[in-house]
């Protein structure tokens, strides 16, 4: 089933969002809209707005309505919505009639706060479609209110598109935080779904971060240790490498959380404020994809997002 999905970012998030949607899709946009056959849940990123499953497509309005009458749908507690695409210029008015024209083609009765399922009609200059809406949860947005955090912690937005990123969207990998701190990565995890578990050599931030993971009702493995004392595999690593401030750290340092997290999965998503394109190599790994996320404002803070896999 062929999907559209609407996206919204600031623009400092650009390069992290291009990122995303290349790990993702295979592919960017530039209009804040795709077509892909691709199927994501839409609360994964934090960049997804809607998810819009085609069930059919017509180059008018009229066929589009018969089509939707030939099809005898029946479901209790629909609604209609009307997702407007960029370059679509129906006004106000007209969509809701057009929306009145679609609910009089679903029987069953509408449920407008707590609805069943989403009904949606959209267009673009070429054709009408009729789908499945799916918004995008902001239940994560609570994290915000987490009861610990550093003052170098990742962004909740950045860590959910780590997850993301790391995943390629796939609910169905298992994930290692590698150097989880207070758990930020591993709390959009949780809350997403994935099969995530957290290790830190500090026993302060595994303590923070199983605190953080209380407060919020999330279960999920933390690790005591160094990451190459790990016995398990993952599917994929995170890793936000130690910043020299609350946690020593060096090249050989760096280079020991990299080939250690390269010996237990074969796809490693690393976070630094440095070049570290040569310890990667080092690490028998080779980085198919990249990007700089710099730090909303004046401040000249920058973090390398580098995607590597196995040589």
């Amino acid at each position: 089933m062929r999907s559209i999905y609407t996206f919204n970012f600031n623009f400092h998030l650009t390069s992290l969002f291009e990122l995303e949607t290349r790990q993702i899709f295979g592919k960017e946009t530039t209009d804040k809209v795709l077509f892909t056959d691709i199927k994501v849940d839409a609360s994964i990123s934090p960049f997804i707005k809607t998810r819009f499953d085609i069930l059919f497509s017509c180059d008018d309005y009229s066929s589009l309505l018969q089509k939707v009458k030939a099809a005898s749908l029946h479901k209790e507690g629909f609604k209609a919505e009307y997702l407007i695409l960029p370059g679509d210029k129906t006004d106000y008015k007209e969509r809701l009639n057009k929306l009145r024209d679609i609910g009089m083609r679903i029987e069953g009765f509408p449920d407008y706060k707590d609805p069943t399922i989403i009904y949606s009609i959209c267009q673009t200059e070429e054709s009408w479609y009729f789908g499945i809406l799916e918004k995008h949860n902001t239940d994560w947005y609570k994290h915000k209110n987490k009861p610990h955090s550093f003052s170098n912690s990742l962004s909740m937005d950045l860590a959910k598109s780590l997850v993301c990123i790391s995943s390629k969207g796939d609910k169905s990998v298992s994930i290692l935080d590698g150097c989880c701190g207070v758990g930020t990565v591993m709390l959009e995890g949780c809350v997403a779904g994935f099969q995530i578990e957290g290790c830190d050599i500090s026993k302060h931030s595994t303590h923070y971060t199983a605190q953080n993971l209380s407060h919020y009702g999330y279960q999920a493995a933390i690790h005591h240790c160094d990451i190459g004392e790990l016995r398990n595999n993952y599917d994929t690593t995170i890793i936000d490498l130690p910043y020299n401030l609350y946690s020593y750290s060096d090249d050989t340092i760096t280079l020991n959380i990299i080939s250690s997290a390269a010996k237990i999965s074969q796809r490693v998503v690393i976070v630094s404020i440095s070049d570290i394109k040569e310890v990667i190599h080092q690490s028998n790994m080779k980085v198919i994809d990249y990007c700089e996320v710099k730090k909303k404002g004046k401040s000249t803070f920058k973090r390398n997002i580098w995607v590597c896999e196995g040589v």
